[in-house]
């Protein structure tokens, strides 16, 4: 049997990340991984079933990776304003400094192809008592988590997307997500949210 190298591992994880993002599931064959990440394909074997085994655990451990980045500094009990606030603030330094893993979560957390049975709750339960409490507070207007969740990050997302991408609307300058816009745009996203 051969042995594990921890460096190879996350060398096949970092290209097989890139080649999702940059060609989507189709551009993704194990031969090609292979050959970018420098190894044999027998090598990506010792680590991975298969090539939907690869992406589900590509999925778990970057969304490992962003639930610890989310919840830092993080108090589910705190006031609504000063929570969404400090989600903000760690998701997009979370997407600043990982841009392939936040391409690669939008492109695969719809796919068939993930179990989302396996994912750890800890995010889901802190988000849950965050919201319910500041229901409960009265700092929350109580809505369908879909319509919460558009109204509370889905901005924040597609700021990200333009900073990240240099885009910005047609016939505009690229869009910079600055300390500025970001309370600019928090504050609407309050506002939206209060009873």
């Amino acid at each position: 049997m051969r042995t594990r190298d921890a460096n190879k591992e996350a060398i096949i994880r970092q290209k097989a990340i890139e080649m999702i993002v940059r060609q989507g599931f189709d551009g993704l064959s194990m031969h090609k991984l292979a050959k970018s990440a420098g190894v044999s394909v027998a090598t990506i074997y010792i680590y991975f079933k298969d090539r939907e085994d690869l992406i589900q655990q590509l999925y778990l451990e970057e969304t490992h990776k962003m639930t610890e980045a989310t919840l830092r500094n993080f108090d589910p009990e705190c006031h609504f304003d000063v929570g969404l606030k400090i989600q903000w603030q760690n998701r997009i330094r979370y997407c600043l400094e990982n841009p392939y893993s936040m391409t690669f979560m939008e492109q695969v957390k719809h796919s068939p192809i993930i179990d989302r049975s396996a994912i750890d709750r800890s995010f889901i339960d802190a988000m849950s008592k965050f919201a319910h409490n500041a229901i409960e507070r009265q700092e929350l207007v109580a809505l369908p988590l879909e319509i919460y969740w558009s109204i509370a990050f889905a901005p924040l997302y597609q700021l990200v997307k333009y900073h990240i991408s240099q885009t910005s609307m047609p016939g505009r300058p690229p869009f910079v997500f600055d300390d500025t816009k970001m309370e600019q745009a928090l504050h609407l996203v309050l506002k939206a949210l209060k009873p």
